[in-house]
């Protein structure tokens, strides 16, 4: 025997054989579907017994294995079958003929045979035969199975025949010696009268009634008869029959401990139109095998059963027969069966290292020089059957030994895509799995020098087949999933082959399904590059959307009853680290930013990378990048636009590497930061941009609320300075510019500024909206500045250190009471003196102006957007005063402002006031102006603020009194300045410089007195009465005094002094006299806007009184 059966297995001891072939011309697809009809009747109840008859149906078998049916009566063929086609009468002497020829071929050995003809109409057809069924059709054949049922009936009869005649074989018959092929001619010229002799055929003609007792579904018989043949031939050493006789007895044993197979098929030892008899009944019941699959009651089967042996008696002499066996070389084919019988028994035991045993020494077995198809069978049969030991990897080598086989050197026509399905068998051995998502889970598991092996081994196939798409997707799964144990010069090649493949067939990432229906999925390249982290960023500052605040808040829904909910303020954990809290627009470019690295050694060029979003309409803006060999942690922003709103979630990336599009999810990368992936997109809104006519700054502002600034312009300003500042606003988005407000705030400045620093009408700008797309509005912003230089101290030294007198300061100032004197040893650097004017002493003042705008359906929904200017303006000195007095004028009404102004620039300039001449000035010169003045009535100020929570103490109430002053007198005395060369007019403000003294000069007094003929002229806080009438010395006077208080306040007088100066401009002091008069006075309170008279009589002689300095508060 030649041709091994690898699917045999111990059961297969029990079954008759039957060989369906063909006659003539049958088309393959009707002869499968009759012999699939034909083999589904495997078990069949033998009528009016309770035995099962178990058929095993071949459509190839080898005529020489026939030979061996004596050995082993399973190996015989007993029963054929023939299908062909016949349509017409003519064919059918030729047809009948042919099958007889079929039927010598096995007419040694077989019991019965049947045709059946398909196709064949008429007479013929009609006349009843037993061996021969026609059918008109391989559609209209319902008796099939009925006739192989009938059919398998005759076979047990001739089978129960022929047992019946060996059982009774007398022990004084001469018994015929059995023998395998390759014996008889050792048996020629023997003593066939010698015991040993005898002994010989009785233990192999006991061991063949074994044989044909066990088909025959005598079990409990076949034991008896296995037994007593082992002990005759034991004794004879007929060690090649005594290892059948054994194999035979372990058949019988696994029949009975394993009543439901060691094949692995399902269902294989199921009966058809009946039960099972009452003991196999008994013993195939739900749950009647362990874990090991031994019958959990085997201790009372096996006591009915003593000659059966155990399940561990059965490897035992498993191992015995081979033993045997192996003592013949001709006996391999047998010997190899063997030990796959053992292997089965084994797997079912689960004990996995003894049958690796069995199977190690199958692989050794020498048979005759095998065709390629047959090692292909070996070696797949034994890569099964490592696989139902757990033997796994030992499993795919074998199975990767079969797939070279198929594409062996020696075939003209290799079997690529045999090789390509037996490769891919392989993977799970070798831990490889072509779902990529299998390692981007945990440590990678398995070899994996052999795993790239074997990947490579399937590109290679892949090509062979003609198949370029198989070959990208298997070098894309090597490269995404071996990326880190491939040498630099492994990825170059390996980039190097995807490149050539892809440029044919491009890698895409739809599954890719091969003929016998497997899908093999797409292979995205997360690696290329690695990403460490997905950002989804904020709008910039100047596009953020803003909420119109709500009375509940921004962040608490207004359908809510309840001002505080727990349910909105602490939202589940998962929509907290997806959920941002920021908002994308409609229509506004969007970006996501990813840090990536190149771990590849050479240049990585990237392309068509783009996002991959849910929810809204997402239009991604793909991009190209190059990255370096091996480079570091790398930015990458991807941007898109929004279509339309709701939200948005960004699931990964699309790239194109190397001609493979990949679409990387970010559930499928490992280790990937992210600050969430879900977005709100909000409705449209306006974009406004903004330019001025200013240059930009090299100054950045830093808010303290954090803000940034989107533009920042600087402009360089003389104190006193006023510029206009023109912006042109452009609506650059697609919605309409609706609604606009202005708002500007003073930053990082600790100066004292007075006046308005930033004015503007925005009227003017709103009556050209709304604003359509592409449109410009202008608007214009006055920028002033007036800062008080006076108070500054290295300024202030400087010019002390010039000569130039510094007093007049306010209170605060420490160099009111101080003046330091010049030091005449200070050094003097040429460079720095060459300008007389050259202070540097600049100030600083910083703003911005803050744009609210809306428009659009984002109006609608209350969302506005926030757009900065900042403005840094550098102030210079220009003149300032250095001292300020007064002096009275020839009015009560009026005084005479001086001032000592200072150019401190390094041009000539003209000062002027408000009815004054010009007064030029020369750089670095300091003049005095005097200024005639009214008095001014400060009871128009308020002595406390209508709200007492606006200042914090009286002191910042005294303080705010004064700057208000100052800004009146400064608004009345109007001192402009202008530097000659520019023909331009600046204000000079005199607000810094204006101490308390001077203020109470400046204040009209609040009494108005009027005596007799003349009338009192009200200074600040002096009243001045002049007498011109003439009178004798000893008369009485009469004086007639009416005071008025103008004022909104009460007001008595304090105290008084009395003067009488005579007309000879001698000096004589009246003190009883004016001490009387005024000391009535003061006795008269004076009501708020009252009017006080009095009589005074003084007799003295003729003079010109002149009373003075009397106090009032």
């Amino acid at each position: 025997m030649s041709v091994p059966d690898y699917m045999q297995c111990a059961e297969d001891h029990q079954t008759l054989l039957v060989v369906v072939q063909p006659i003539g011309i049958v088309p393959e697809e009707s002869f499968f579907r009759i012999y699939k009809r034909i083999a589904a009747v495997s078990q069949v109840n033998v009528r009016d017994s309770q035995r099962v008859l178990y058929i095993r149906y071949r459509h190839h078998y080898p005529p020489e294995n026939n030979e061996w049916g004596d050995f082993q009566t399973h190996r015989k063929v007993v029963g054929l079958i023939t299908i062909t086609d016949c349509s017409s009468a003519k064919d059918w002497p030729q047809t009948f003929e042919k099958f007889h020829l079929q039927k010598e071929m096995y007419g040694s050995t077989l019991y019965d045979s049947r045709l059946f003809v398909f196709g064949l109409q008429g007479e013929i057809a009609e006349q009843p035969r037993t061996d021969v069924a026609f059918y008109p059709s391989y559609d209209e054949c319902e008796t099939v199975e009925k006739r192989i049922e009938d059919f398998i009936e005759s076979l047990f009869i001739v089978l129960e025949s022929k047992r019946l005649d060996r059982a009774t074989d007398k022990s004084g018959d001469k018994i015929p010696l059995l023998c395998v092929p390759f014996e008889k001619k050792d048996f020629v010229g023997l003593d066939t009268d010698s015991r040993h002799y005898k002994k010989r055929c009785q233990g192999r003609m006991r061991k063949h009634v074994g044989d044909l007792c066990l088909q025959a579904g005598m079990l409990q018989d076949s034991l008896v008869h296995y037994h007593m043949a082992v002990e005759l031939l034991r004794s004879v050493n007929d060690f090649l029959w005594l290892g059948a006789a054994l194999e035979g007895l372990c058949s019988a044993s696994v029949i009975y401990h394993y009543p439901g197979g060691t094949g692995g098929k399902v269902g294989s030892r199921r009966v058809q139109g009946g039960s099972l008899s009452a003991e196999a009944g008994n013993r195939h019941r739900p749950g009647a095998l362990t874990s090991n699959g031994i019958n959990a009651d085997t201790s009372a089967e096996i006591g009915r059963a003593k000659n059966c042996l155990s399940p561990e008696d059965i490897i035992d002499k498993y191992k015995e027969a081979i033993s045997y066996y192996g003592k013949y070389k001709n006996a391999g084919v047998i010997e190899l069966e063997a030990c796959v019988k053992a292997v089965r028994v084994l797997a079912i035991q689960k004990r996995s290292m003894e049958a690796s045993e069995f199977l190690q020494n199958a692989v050794y077995i020498n048979l005759r020089q095998l065709s390629e198809e047959e090692k292909i069978q070996r070696y797949s049969i034994l890569s099964e059957l490592y696989e139902r030991i757990g033997f796994h990897r030992k499993s795919a080598f074998f199975k990767r030994i079969a797939a070279m086989q198929c594409a062996a050197p020696s075939i003209p026509e290799p079997g690529w895509r045999a090789c390509y399905k037996l490769l891919l068998e392989t993977l799970p051995g070798y831990s490889l799995s072509l779902d990529p998502k299998d390692f981007s889970k945990g440590t990678h598991r398995g070899w994996a020098a052999v795993q790239m092996r074997l990947l490579h081994e399937l590109v290679y196939a892949s090509r062979r087949m003609g198949n370029p798409a198989l070959c990208v997707r298997h070098l894309s799964f090597l490269l995404q999933t071996m990326l880190d144990f491939l040498s630099d010069q492994e990825k170059k090649d390996v980039t190097q082959s995807l490149e050539s493949y892809t440029a044919k067939c491009p890698g895409t990432m739809e599954f890719i399904t091969l003929p016998d229906g497997l899908k093999l999925p797409p292979v995205p390249f997360t690696k290329l590059p690695i990403v460490r982290s997905v950002k989804l960023l904020n709008l910039p500052t100047s596009l953020r959307p803003h909420k119109m605040k709500s009375l509940l808040g921004q962040n608490v829904s207004t359908k809510s009853p309840f001002i505080y909910s727990p349910i909105i303020a602490h939202s589940r954990g998962e929509e907290r680290n997806k959920k941002i809290d920021f908002q994308w627009v409609q229509g506004d470019v969007c970006e996501v930013q990813l840090m990536v690295y190149n771990p590849m050694p050479f240049e990585l060029r990237v392309e068509n990378m783009g996002l991959l979003t849910t929810g809204v309409e997402f239009e991604s803006l793909p991009a190209a990048l190059s990255l370096p060999a091996e480079s570091g942690l790398y930015p990458v922003t991807l941007v898109g636009v929004p279509q339309t709103t709701g939200q948005i979630t960004v699931n990964g990336y699309h790239t194109s590497v190397f001609g493979v599009f990949s679409d990387c999810l970010l559930d499928n990368l490992p280790g990937v930061k992210t600050n969430g992936c879900t977005v709100e997109v909000i409705p449209a809104l306006p974009r406004l941009q903004i330019s001025t006519s200013l240059p930009r700054s090299a100054h950045t502002l830093q808010p303290s609320s954090g803000d940034e600034i989107s533009t920042n312009v600087s402009v360089q300003l003389y104190n006193g300075e006023t510029q206009q500042l023109i912006i042109k606003l452009e609506n650059i988005g697609t919605e309409p510019l609706e609604k606009l407000e202005v708002t500007a705030k003073t930053v990082n400045t600790k100066e004292k500024l007075y006046g308005d620093f930033l004015s503007w009408k925005l009227e003017d700008t709103l009556s050209q909206f709304p604003l359509k797309p592409g449109k410009i509005a202008t608007f214009t912003v006055n920028i002033k500045v007036k800062l008080d230089f006076s108070c500054q101290e290295n300024l202030l030294q400087d010019l002390s250190d010039d000569g130039i007198s510094v007093s007049g300061l306010p209170l605060s100032s420490p160099f009111r009471q101080v003046v330091k004197p010049r030091v005449e040893t200070k050094p003097i650097n040429p460079q720095e003196s060459s300008k007389v004017g050259d202070f540097s002493h600049v100030k600083t003042l910083e703003a911005i102006l803050n744009f609210k705008y809306s428009g659009g359906p984002g109006h609608v929904e209350g969302y506005y957007r926030n757009l900065s200017l900042g403005l840094h303006v550098e102030v210079e000195p220009s003149v300032f005063f250095t001292r300020v007095s007064t002096l009275p004028a020839t009015s009560t009404r009026q005084c005479h402002l001086l001032l000592d102004v200072f150019n401190s620039t390094e041009h000539e300039l003209t000062i002027s006031a408000r009815n004054n001449e010009d007064l030029i000035l020369h750089a670095g010169e300091c003049q005095r102006m005097a200024i005639q003045v009214d008095k001014f009535n400060f009871e128009s100020f308020p002595d406390s603020p209508t709200d007492g929570t606006q200042f914090a103490n009286a002191k910042q109430l005294e303080e705010e009194r004064q700057q208000a002053k100052g800004l009146e007198i400064n608004s009345k005395l109007d001192i402009c300045w202008k530097i000659i060369s520019f023909h331009k007019y600046w204000e000079a403000s005199v607000e810094g410089v204006l101490n308390q003294l001077v203020l109470e000069h400046l204040q009209l007094a609040p009494l108005q007195w009027a005596c007799g003929p003349s009338s009192t002229h009200m200074l600040k806080h002096v009243c001045t009465l002049f007498m011109d009438e003439e009178v004798k010395s000893g008369n009485g006077v009469k004086f007639v005094v009416n005071m008025s208080n103008l004022s909104h306040n009460h007001v008595s007088l304090k105290s008084c002094l009395s003067g009488l100066r005579s007309s000879d401009d001698s000096r004589i002091w009246w003190h009883l006299f004016v001490c009387l008069a005024l000391a009535m006075i003061a006795l008269v309170p004076i009501s708020e806007t009252g009017l006080c008279q009095m009589h005074v009589v003084s007799s003295d002689r003729s003079l010109k009184s002149h009373l003075s300095s009397v106090e009032w508060h």
